[in-house]
């Protein structure tokens, strides 16, 4: 249509017109200006306009002005406030709504002359800008309400946002205030707890030093107490010794009491039975105090006291003793020399008696052969092994008889060396005599051995060797003479090692021979004959007694003595040291034990001094431990000597034995009987057998 294509040119003619390049801010707003504050041109009409309305008709003209009215009757309160003024300017839209209604009254009148001079052409194109315009301001209004409720919602958003700090603060501050209330409360209980660890450590302290002078005081009380005790003790351990040297005293003085020590006196036994009797009871007085003494008690003043007493009545007793032992020695003096001279009469009738008994005894024997003494190579033999025991002794002269302490040390250690292992032997086992075997072999080979913790040697000497040799044969025989006499089973371990010992270093067993010979005549055998002038005692002391100040041994410890001596002998020749690296026999064999029991049977039984029982004993004894080894060794030999014995020999014993002697020749003979009768002899108790070697 020709009006619809004037429309869009006329818009097209606006729209490139500098009012429609006006550019629209949409802050205007918030600055408070016009929103066509930037368009400063007067809006007129175009020359046109006029033909334009010539040419629109009334009713048109009405048509457009009612909608026109209608337009902006119904556009918005907006477009009802619109006016245009002389000047052409655009009133602000957000006007008050009395500005607005106060033009009102021109309306009418502006409207018709619009109307009048406007053409409807131009109307249109003005009603499409002002549509233009509307809808730019309804979108304007859009923007707008927009933002503003971006805005209100930024508003709330950040009034929520602050709200939310503040109530982060409120909650802050609240954890704040209850952290600080619970810091402070802490702090309170702090210092209320260390307020009383104060205290508490006000009374530790007062507790402490109040216990620390108590401790004082009961530290300084033991001290006391201690120093008391010890004072005590003291005078307690100086009573002891008091009381001990009383009581050692007193007993010492009660031995001079004793019945046993005056038998050379002539004291009434009554008056000697009396003095030991009140003796005794103050020892037992003594020892009834020493008694508590000995369950931890020391003894007190008055323990003492009666001590003292009892040691003064001791001593006393023994001065009252000793004057009557003074009377009764003068008066038993003037009755030994009447004794002395009965018995020099007595023995000088005796000793030609003894005199004739041995010339008839000597030519008896001369018809029957038998001899009074052994052979000369016997005899010879005896004292070459004298000879040389004593030469040995003589070498070592200079180590025996040292002055200095160190060679004395020396000598001591090397006699210690040699004795104690002999005195160690026993049958307990086979290893221990192996032990003690090897610690002499050591000891005689020059090298060193431990004894007492000390280590000893005989090359520390030049005479060690001779001075060890010598106490160590002179040890076997006495062990011999001691320990084999009391126990006849301890014969065969000390046998079996000085065996071994003779085969290895022989000058120990000439030294042994030498020792055994000299201590007992009747293992060689050999009965030396009594010389003229020779005193009864010392014949004695040739033929083995022990003489001493005391008097001459009894005839049963002679007896014993001898015994031992011979069965360590008899032990001897039949044993041999099972770990002997020699071959052969033992090195001093049966061929010496023959002989022995051959030289006995060719002498003569000793007569004189009842020495007649020694033959038997000593020979009793010898059959018992070598009687076996005999009997295997030489069989029919040996019963024919045995035979002899007993037809031959025996009848001589008995002639020449005395009454109170008859027992050993009793049980020689049961001896002889039964051994002939089973034509066998037991084995020897005590004999080591192989199983020993083993344990």
């Amino acid at each position: 249509m020709p009006s619809e294509s004037l429309r869009w040119e006329t818009l097209q003619a606006l729209k490139n017109s500098p009012k429609g390049k006006v550019t629209f801010d949409p802050f205007w707003l918030e600055r408070g200006e016009h929103i066509l504050a930037g368009c400063k041109d007067t809006l007129t009409l175009s020359p046109n306009t006029g033909v334009v309305l010539e040419r629109l008709s009334s009713v048109p003209l009405q048509k457009s002005s009612s909608f026109l009215g209608s337009r902006s009757g119904d556009s918005s309160p907006v477009l009802s406030e619109v006016s245009i003024s002389s000047t052409g300017s655009i009133p602000d839209i957000g006007a008050r709504p009395a500005t607005l209604s106060a033009s009102s009254s021109l309306k009418n009148e502006r409207e018709q002359a619009i109307f009048l001079h406007v053409d409807p052409c131009v109307l249109c194109i003005l009603q499409g800008s002002l549509v233009t315009v509307f809808i730019l301001l309804a979108q304007l209004a859009l923007r707008l309400r927009q933002e503003i409720q971006e805005k209100l919602v930024a508003a709330v958003a950040s009034a929520e946002s602050e709200q939310l700090k503040r109530f982060e603060e409120l909650m802050e501050l609240k954890q704040r205030q209850e952290y600080q209330s619970m810091k402070d409360m802490m702090e309170r209980e702090t210092k209320e707890s260390m307020g009383r660890q104060e205290k508490l450590k006000e009374e530790q302290r007062h507790r402490t030093k109040i216990m620390n002078l108590r401790l004082r005081e009961a530290e300084q009380q033991r001290l006391r107490e201690a120093e008391l005790e010890k004072q005590r003790q003291a005078e307690g351990r100086e009573r002891l010794r008091n009381l001990n040297s009383i009581q050692e005293e007193i007993l010492q003085l009660n031995q001079l009491l004793e019945p046993s020590t005056h038998t050379k006196t002539d004291l009434p036994p009554a008056s000697l039975i009396s003095y030991s009797t009140r003796g005794n009871q103050l020892c037992s007085q003594v020892s009834e105090v020493v008694r508590k003494t000995a369950e931890g008690e020391f003894p007190s003043v008055e323990d003492m006291t009666v001590a003292e007493r009892a040691l003064h009545k001791m001593r006393a007793l023994i001065r009252l003793m000793q004057e009557e032992v003074a009377k009764a020695q003068e008066k038993k003096k003037e009755q030994e020399q009447e004794e002395e001279r009965r018995k020099q009469a007595e023995l000088q009738a005796k000793q030609e008696g003894e005199k004739k008994a041995a010339q008839l005894a000597k030519e008896k024997a001369q018809r029957k052969g038998l001899q009074n003494s052994a052979e000369d190579s016997t005899l010879k033999w005896y004292k070459d092994l004298q000879e040389a025991a004593a030469q040995c002794a003589q070498s070592f002269d200079q180590l025996n008889s040292a002055k200095d302490a160190q060679t004395k040390k020396l000598k001591l250690e090397l006699q210690k060396a040699a004795t104690i292992p002999v005195s160690q032997i026993a049958s307990n086992s086979g290893s221990q005599l192996r032990e003690i075997f090897d610690k002499i072999d050591k000891l005689l080979s020059g090298r060193a051995v431990v004894s007492g913790g000390k280590s000893v040697s005989t090359s520390q000497h030049p005479q060690g060797l001779e001075f060890v040799s010598y106490k160590l044969a002179e040890k076997f025989v006495k062990q011999g003479e001691e320990e084999v006499a009391s126990h006849y089973e301890a014969a065969f371990p000390i046998a079996v090692v000085a065996s071994g010992v003779w085969e290895l270093h022989p000058q120990v067993g000439d030294l042994i021979l030498a020792h055994l010979h000299k201590k007992c005549p009747y293992a060689i055998p050999h009965y030396p004959p009594m010389k003229d002038g020779t005193p009864v005692e010392e014949y004695q002391r040739i033929l083995g007694y022990r003489v001493d100040d005391s008097g001459v041994e009894g005839q049963d410890s002679f007896l014993k003595r001898m015994s031992g001596m011979i069965r360590l002998y008899a032990a001897i020749i039949q044993t041999k040291w099972p770990y002997s690296s020699k071959q052969g026999p033992v090195p001093h064999g049966l061929n010496h034990g023959w002989r022995w029991l051959a030289q006995m049977l060719n002498m003569e039984p000793l007569v004189s001094l009842d020495i007649s029982s020694v033959d038997v004993t000593p020979g009793h004894r010898f059959l018992q431990v070598c009687g076996n080894a005999l009997m295997m060794q030489y069989r029919g030999q040996f019963w024919k000597l045995i035979l002899l014995l007993k037809e031959e020999y025996f009848p001589r014993i008995e002639a020449v034995t005395s009454s109170g002697q008859m027992g050993s020749v009793i049980r020689l003979r049961q001896f002889l009987e039964t051994s002939l009768q089973s034509r066998q002899i037991s084995p020897p108790k005590g004999q080591l057998s192989s199983m020993f070697w083993r344990s």
